[in-house]
């Protein structure tokens, strides 16, 4: 299976280099693309050094990071496309257990929870962070009242076939990126699933969670991305 990971980054030079190393020592991975997010640090050069592909988007904002790199893999289409943060607090050695249910075509969609693996007694303490607990079971429970799809988290850590994600018209350029393909994953029939992840305290101070105008700005960005959604029929096949 042809796999290409996906890495927005803005400012994480103390951490962006390896979390490419890892994703590459798996042996799983083909190329991984790392967004240069308008960084003011070395986060493009200790990406290259590590041997990603970089490119740059200097408008902040974590859809418009993840499109920039999607068109980068475009030019080599995967058969998977996989999401991982560059702050460090995703595990690549999960990245196994995230492709599984793909590898035996259960699902087109996966995304790594958190809140099975905090379950699972793998989440650091103090990692997730309850701002983002609450938010997360909040609008899930919001897809599931208005879908009736089952999710426990809108984890960064995914995967997605890339035909699959072809379907999607992802649109959102900021905070409802996460939200926007799950939903728009239900509206298109696909197959989700979820599997237990890892978690742990990231690397340097999260720019949404870490600070209150953050957070209200991602939450906002979030529950909005659910209501534009929820008077919309399905998507075309």
């Amino acid at each position: 299976m042809r796999v290409s990971v996906v890495i927005p980054a803005r400012n994480e030079e103390g951490s962006v280099g390896a979390v490419v190393r890892e994703m590459l020592a798996t042996g799983l991975v083909g190329e991984v693309v790392v967004t240069d997010n308008g960084s003011r640090d070395g986060t493009a050069a200790e990406a290259r050094a590590a041997g990603a592909t970089v490119v740059s988007e200097p408008r902040a904002g974590y859809g418009r990071a993840c499109l920039a790199a999607l068109a980068e893999v475009r030019r080599r289409p995967p058969e998977v496309v996989v999401f991982v943060d560059a702050d460090r607090s995703d595990d690549p050695a999960d990245l196994s257990a995230l492709l599984a249910p793909l590898v035996r075509d259960e699902a087109d969609l996966v995304i790594g929870s958190r809140v099975l693996g905090q379950r699972a007694g793998r989440v650091e303490a103090g990692a997730l962070l309850p701002q983002a607990r609450w938010g997360n079971a909040l609008a899930c429970a919001l897809v599931r009242l208005r879908w009736g799809a089952r999710f426990t988290d809108l984890g960064p850590f995914r995967a997605i076939r890339w035909d699959a994600y072809e379907r999607l018209g992802m649109r959102d350029e900021t905070f409802g990126w996460t939200v926007e393909m799950q939903v728009r994953a239900v509206r298109a029939g696909l197959r989700t699933a979820e599997v237990p992840v890892a978690y742990r305290k990231r690397v340097g101070k999260s720019q949404i969670t870490g600070t209150l105008n953050g957070t209200v700005r991602a939450g906002t960005k979030i529950l909005w991305t659910v209501g534009a959604h929820a008077l919309r029929g399905p998507l075309p096949r």
